[in-house]
């Protein structure tokens, strides 16, 4: 998926500050390295928060956007500490089911593809 794809989407789909919160969450969990999302879902993910990144989040503030322009630049063992402590504290401000549902509307929305529910599958 290209850059152009996801900027027309967010046009489309403008994101409500706690969704901006949601893929800000994602991005320290890509830098932290615990995201399982596949690769390509990663880098969808990625660039969602470059078109995201300067509109207001709920909870998350700059400090948080700025910790991850400087763990773009540098990576080393100080910043992988901070990144840690910065997703764990973002995890716990946004609940599970808000997360869920955040990632629900951008698989039904067509940015991330659907996920295959292992049960239907067999049953068919």
């Amino acid at each position: 998926m290209k850059a152009e794809h996801v900027a027309r989407w967010a046009e489309a789909h403008p994101l409500s500050p706690i969704h901006v919160d949601c893929a800000t969450a994602v991005m320290l969990k890509i830098l932290d390295g615990k995201c399982k999302m596949k690769p390509t879902e990663k880098l969808v993910m990625a660039l969602l928060y470059e078109q995201v990144k300067h509109l207001p989040g709920e909870k998350l503030g700059a400090d948080i956007r700025q910790l991850i322009a400087d763990a773009r630049k540098r990576l080393d063992e100080d910043m992988q500490f901070l990144l840690y402590e910065k997703r764990v504290l973002a995890e716990t401000m946004i609940s599970r089911p808000v997360m869920k549902g955040f990632k629900a509307m951008l698989r039904e929305t067509g940015l991330l593809e659907p996920e295959l529910d292992w049960e239907e599958a067999e049953a068919s």
